[in-house]
């Protein structure tokens, strides 16, 4: 059941957020988008890195 609460809460932020984000005015350009894609990877790697340890040492 809480499942279902979670996909449903997910579905309500969607349908709230996407068209406050396409009604905003900021706008990126392909630069700071570059810059900022270069941070993504990183940072999904070191959150990997921790779900791993919290793995192996919390279980």
């Amino acid at each position: 059941m809480t499942v279902f609460y979670i996909l449903a809460l997910l579905f309500l932020a969607l349908v709230i957020i996407i068209p406050l984000l396409e009604r905003s005015k900021v706008r990126m350009s392909e630069e700071q988008m570059g810059k900022l894609g270069r941070w993504v990877w990183p940072l999904v790697m070191i959150l990997l890195i921790t779900q791993l340890l919290y793995l192996v040492f919390a279980g």
